[in-house]
């Protein structure tokens, strides 16, 4: 069987980046000197984690950002 990527339609891009945005403006505190603007660039260029998160949310998870990995230049979420 192909491994097919999974897409957002914009609608659906459009609700998980608003229930994210809320969550991370509701818990500052777990994400010290980390700015939204740059978080939601990085996921906007990457399909595939949006992808993710979104089937966290779906299944009943609320993944939130806790760091940022210099090293491999990527926000750390947790669920």
């Amino acid at each position: 069987m192909a491994n097919k990527k999974q897409a957002l339609s914009a609608e659906q891009q459009e609700e998980l980046m608003g229930i994210l945005r809320a969550r991370f403006e509701k818990h500052l505190n777990r994400h010290e000197g980390l700015e939204w603007v740059n978080v939601k660039q990085k996921l906007e260029a990457a399909a595939d984690k949006l992808w993710s998160l979104h089937e966290m949310e779906r299944t009943g998870g609320e993944p939130d950002v806790v760091g940022y990995d210099e090293a491999a230049g990527e926000f750390v979420y947790m669920d």
